[in-house]
């Protein structure tokens, strides 16, 4: 056991090791990467800069009246001295003019070894801009001196509109390299086709990120881009967003691709600190964590040693308690038998309330259909033909005594047994006629509203038409001492439930809530007028049903009861069936 206990615990500081690495690299791997940006920033600005530092001076050069007279007479002494002058000042490695052939005519190199003058550089995509009126801009290797360059061409205004020849200058971008690699930094420049033109290490240079189509190839090599070079993939990948694999050492990777031409702007972060601070860390914390481990385990080693000492202790006080529990035992078992003997005289109490209960739901149930056979009796005796026309509603009369005395059984217990499609319609037209003799000797006025299509609820018949006698019968007990009797009898449906709905002209609830008139014996009439259950086994019965009872005292008197029943579901269709 003690050996499972140091496995798992050697296991958990393991893992909490891993997880405290994990998060300590992320932690430190998002700082540096925020740095990189900051440096990444940082070195996409001096690019730019650097590419647009002479931007103009080719629009200048183009407007200079020298520049004009010797594009169009051809002398270019005086012109070679001015360019030579300009190139010194501005630190740029060569100004040259060219014709509209491409041949230069005169440049500020003229007078060394690797001159322009006499090549043509009519290939030269920086050069056919300029002819366009447009400004040419080319990086390549130089086709005279081998050396790589920016260049930056405008073409020569003769005065009248029309282009005469081209001015361009060439640009070294080579202190970009040199301020990277002192810095430390793993730069790459590359253009649109993932050429590498400037790298902090300089056997990168004129690699690619990716492998040329000959398409490209054949664009680089029309314009004696990368005379002599073999362009090929350099050993790298990306791994991530943020991360790739250079020379076979993973690196926080950024890029920033917002440059003039496409050309992008790679920077790599070296993650040897990351890891070193992640290590650190989780060292620092591994340690602690032992040492608080270890505090622990002493402090509770001297809670066992005092514990242990206490349970001495309490073993004598617990013989004392034993003895004394043995006598306690004794009187509970007595006071148990006891209680035995009260609890049977409860049971039968509770046998004889129920009972009680039994009969006076017994006597209200059957008190409905009774006083209507005693209705349709009188009725009968007024009319001719009354016996004959009186069976039919007296054998009905009978088979709901017969039904109210099978249902009986749902005071004792809830539940659906006996459920089926009912349609209100049809338990309403039952109801009111059970009790139409109290509403003609009432010279009670009906009000009905029922729709033309049935409103389907899932239930019993007879319980649902018990509610709906109930709530009639009390309307028309409570409308006795008015003068205008109006009974209102609505029924509906919603989306998922069906109701009905039963308002009277009587003398309302008063102050009682249907709550209180929901308990069984609570009654709004006058004594000797019910006993107060009707609303209490209407309650029960709609509850049964799954449905809702509400009432409340209308405006201009009187109350109104509205019992809400679920529609017939689909389910409740399958389960019929």
């Amino acid at each position: 056991m003690r050996s499972r206990t140091l496995l798992f615990t050697f296991l958990a500081v393991c893992l909490a090791a891993v997880g405290i690495f994990l998060l300590s690299f992320q932690y430190f791997q998002s700082e540096e990467q925020a740095k990189a940006n900051g440096r990444l920033s940082l070195y996409r600005s001096t690019v730019i800069a650097e590419l647009e530092r002479f931007s103009h001076l080719t629009y200048v050069l183009a407007r200079d009246p020298f520049v004009q007279r010797t594009s169009k007479e051809g002398a270019t002494d005086t012109l070679d001295q001015r360019l030579a002058a300009f190139a010194e000042q501005s630190n740029l490695d060569a100004i040259y003019l060219m014709n509209l052939s491409g041949e230069t005519i005169s440049a500020s190199n003229a007078l060394t070894p690797s001159s322009f003058v006499g090549q043509n550089y009519g290939f030269r995509p920086y050069f056919r801009d300029a002819v366009e009126g447009k400004q040419g801009r080319f990086y390549g290797i130089g086709a005279t001196t081998g050396l790589p360059g920016y260049f930056i061409a405008d073409g020569v205004d003769d005065g009248i509109g029309e282009i005469s020849g081209v001015i361009a200058i060439k640009l070294d971008l080579s202190k970009l390299e040199q301020s990277w690699r002192d810095a430390g930094e793993t730069v790459l420049l590359t253009n649109s086709d993932g050429v590498i033109l400037l790298s902090s290490s300089a056997e990168w240079r004129y690699q690619t990120l990716s492998t040329l189509t000959l398409q490209q190839r054949s664009r680089i090599d029309a314009a004696q881009q990368f005379t002599g070079k073999s362009l090929q993939p350099l050993d790298w990948r990306q791994n991530s967003d943020t991360t790739a694999v250079i020379n076979g050492f993973e690196h926080i990777y950024l890029t920033a691709d917002d440059l003039p031409h496409d050309w992008r702007l790679h920077y790599f972060a070296d993650q040897t600190v990351v890891r070193t601070r992640a290590w650190l860390v989780t060292g620092l914390l591994t340690i602690m964590a032992a040492t608080i481990l270890i505090f622990t385990q002493a402090r509770h080693s001297r809670r066992i040693g005092a514990a242990l000492q206490r349970s001495e202790a309490e073993e004598a006080q617990l013989r004392e308690a034993n003895e004394r529990l043995a006598v306690e035992i004794e009187d509970r078992r007595t006071a148990e038998r006891r209680l035995a003997r009260t609890q049977d005289q409860l049971e039968r109490a509770s046998r004889l309330a129920a009972l009680g209960q039994l009969s006076a739901s017994v006597t209200h149930e059957l008190g409905q259909p009774i006083a209507a056979m005693r209705n349709h009796l009188t009725a009968a005796e007024l009319s001719d033909g009354g016996p004959l026309k009186l069976m039919p509603k007296i054998s009905g009369l009978v088979d709901r005594m017969e039904g109210i005395t099978r249902q009986l059984k749902f005071f004792a217990r809830s539940g659906g047994d006996g459920f089926e499609p009912v349609d209100l319609r049809d338990a309403m037209r039952a109801s009111l006629g059970l009790v139409s003799a109290n509403i003609d000797a009432s010279e009670t006025n009906l009000d009905l509203h029922m729709p033309d299509t049935p409103v389907l609820v899932f239930g019993n018949q007879l319980r649902l038409e018990q509610v709906m006698t109930n709530l009639l019968r009390n309307a028309i007990d409570a409308m006795e001492d008015v003068d205008e009797r109006k009974l209102t009898v609505g029924i509906g449906h919603s989306d998922t439930l069906g109701w009905f709905r039963i308002k009277d002209s009587g003398h309302g609830l008063g102050d009682s809530t249907l709550s209180d008139l929901q308990e069984p014996f609570v009654t709004s009439r006058e004594s000797g007028h019910g006993m107060g259950l009707g609303l209490a086994i209407s309650a029960n019965i709609v509850a049964e049903h799954h449905g809702h009872i509400t009432a409340e005292n209308t405006e201009v008197g009187g109350a109104d009861f509205r019992v809400e029943i679920p529609l017939l579901s689909h389910e409740d269709g399958v389960a019929k069936k």
